[in-house]
């Protein structure tokens, strides 16, 4: 028997980093929207800090949805399926990955927003990779940026502002985009490994900067500071000095009496009317069906779940999936290349124990488009980081660079004296959208209840490879200035799941090449909106999740402003 409840103004589907940020402006106007959550409510007794449970156990109590639902992953049409990850790269909870995130919260570049012209202004229009499906965006970075100011302060984060108003400091990133004013609160703080690889840059010419980071270094908004314990990476943090939408805009949303929330809702399938409008979400709680109707629906899954979605809501209007009669669900679907990285081998101990992801020191000069790339075959860079962020497991788990077997004797006695002498740096790359790599529904692989996962069909490009190499050359450099007597270039690997995966229903004008408009609303479906960053059209050489937030809150914002042409 199927429930049909009773309507409401706004149904949102996921309560995460971006559907947690949009019900904050919508309740704030008056307008009533229920939350659909897959997960449920976490506690401080949720977040452990235990490496195994955390990083290699996956939280099971919380995720346990999402990992039935890992996607699918081969390179091409051509080759054979890679095996199935255990691990799902998201979770399900009320917060969802915004609790156990490293919360490092950037903004993009401005050049990011405008690849394709900027590119052939500088450098000529061939410098576009053959196959690459990139576009501008729609909007501009100032466009975003008062979204950006607002939930730096909503939500609290701290760092070194690089340029305000033109003013450039170098304390903070010199190569950001203006901003209109500071941060709320100062970084994280520095440690003798990260001020030692950041005089090593200096030393190079390069301007270090701490990464800005969703986490207390001070009091904030009635919660404490962070107090360092070190299990940041892939952990909540049971002081709420993590700035999770569970502790930040989601309450503040309750607390208008506007908001209600349905935790472990599994949603199915958003429902379309006879004239193609979204009309409510069909989900199973407790064994029963649900059907909740709404005037609008908001999409706010993570990019593999928003296109899964899309594509199981087929019907009679949409009969290749919701907002899909263009064929553009799935498509420009890319992920950073965050493996390839470089790993460095010191003659003394860097005392790393304990920090946190976010807290570390970085550099854009070979990010974006910040050096000249006329005598590059690539375009695109990466922001270069090191964090003061180990454990035990982690340490132990150490590359040998070739001066120990990876077994045995000598393994334990290389580990016991070098567990704390070696560091892996982040290179965080520009990705590009191509014809070829896409996201469907697997042909015969299902979730428990019989539903088609989602299938990655994608790989890196020349481009991506090239940077690659670039990119860890001179990462190479940096370490040895620092002292490293030896590194280790890690390889590119697959293009798999990804906790940075964007495209899917792309923003843009043109409703032949994108799903939603400049608002995040479908061209085809336009009482649906879509938030994440499946509507992102590039994606930079930084985290995500700052620029999805600035994304949720704009398109909640513009159906406040415009309820009456969206919702009627």
């Amino acid at each position: 028997m199927t429930i049909r409840l009773l309507g409401t103004d706004v149904v949102t589907i996921g309560l995460g980093g971006a559907g947690g940020i949009a019900v904050l402006p919508l309740t704030e106007s008056g307008i009533d929207v229920v939350g659909l959550e897959a997960g449920r409510w976490m506690s401080p007794s949720d977040f452990a800090p235990d490496e195994l449970r955390n990083n290699y156990r996956g939280w099971p109590q919380s995720v346990q949805k999402a990992n039935q639902e890992v996607p699918v992953h081969r390179a091409n049409e051509q080759s054979p399926e890679f095996v199935r990850d255990s691990l799902h790269p998201m979770m399900n909870a009320v917060g969802g990955t915004t609790l156990h995130y490293y919360a490092r919260s950037y903004r993009l570049h401005p050049w990011d927003f405008s690849v394709v012209s900027e590119t052939a202004r500088r450098y000529g229009g061939d410098r576009i990779p053959g196959g690459s499906t990139v576009e501008d965006w729609p909007l501009t970075y100032a466009d975003l940026e008062p979204f950006y100011d607002r939930l730096e302060y909503e939500l609290g984060v701290g760092g070194f502002a690089g340029n305000i108003n033109g003013t450039i400091d170098a304390r903070g990133n010199i190569f950001e985009g203006p901003r209109t004013r500071d941060y709320p609160m100062p970084p994280l703080r520095s440690t003798k490994f990260t001020e030692m690889m950041s005089d090593a840059a200096r030393r190079l010419g390069y301007n270090p900067f701490p990464s800005p980071a969703a986490i207390n270094s001070q009091a904030h908004n009635n919660r404490p500071a962070c107090q360092y314990h070190g299990f940041c990476n892939r952990g909540g943090c049971h002081l709420e000095a993590k700035n999770s939408t569970a502790v930040t805009t989601i309450p503040k949303a309750e607390a208008t009496g506007n908001l209600k929330i349905v935790t472990e809702a599994h949603v199915t399938k958003i429902h379309v009317d006879a004239e193609g409008r979204a009309s409510g979400v069909e989900y199973l709680r407790d064994g029963e069906t649900y059907i909740q109707p709404a005037e609008v629906v908001l999409l706010a899954g993570y990019t593999y779940e928003n296109t899964r979605l899309l594509l199981l809501s087929s019907s009679d209007a949409y009969p290749s999936g919701l907002s899909n009669n263009h064929g553009q669900v799935g498509r420009h679907y890319m992920t950073h290349a965050q493996r390839g990285g470089v790993l460095g081998l010191f003659p003394h101990r860097l005392n790393r124990w304990y920090g946190l992801p976010a807290q570390g020191s970085g550099i854009d000069e070979w990010a974006d488009d910040n050096f000249d790339h006329k005598d590059y075959d690539f375009i695109g860079g990466a922001h270069f980081w090191v964090s003061q962020d180990s454990r035990p497991i982690l340490a132990a788990r150490m590359n040998t660079f070739g001066r120990a077997p990876r077994w045995g004797s000598q393994w334990k006695e290389f580990i016991m004296e070098n567990a704390d002498r070696w560091v892996g740096a982040h290179l965080q790359k520009t990705t590009l959208p191509y014809e070829d790599n896409y996201l469907d529904l697997h042909p015969t692989i299902t979730d428990p209840l019989g539903f088609p996962v989602c299938r990655i069909t994608a790989e890196y490009k020349d481009n991506e490879k090239k940077l690659a190499r670039f990119t860890q050359e001179k990462m190479e450099q940096w370490f040895r200035e620092a002292g490293a007597i030896d590194t280790f270039r890690m390889p590119l690997g697959p293009m798999g799941p990804s906790t940075h995966a964007y495209g899917g229903t792309r923003m843009g004008n043109d409703p032949d090449t994108n799903v939603v408009n400049r608002w995040g609303f479908s061209h085809e479906v336009p009482n649906l909106g879509i938030l994440g960053a499946s509507v992102m059209g590039t994606s930079g050489a930084r985290n995500p999740t700052l620029t999805v937030q600035a994304l949720a809150w704009r398109t909640a914002q513009h159906l406040v402003e415009n309820w009456r042409n969206i919702a009627i």
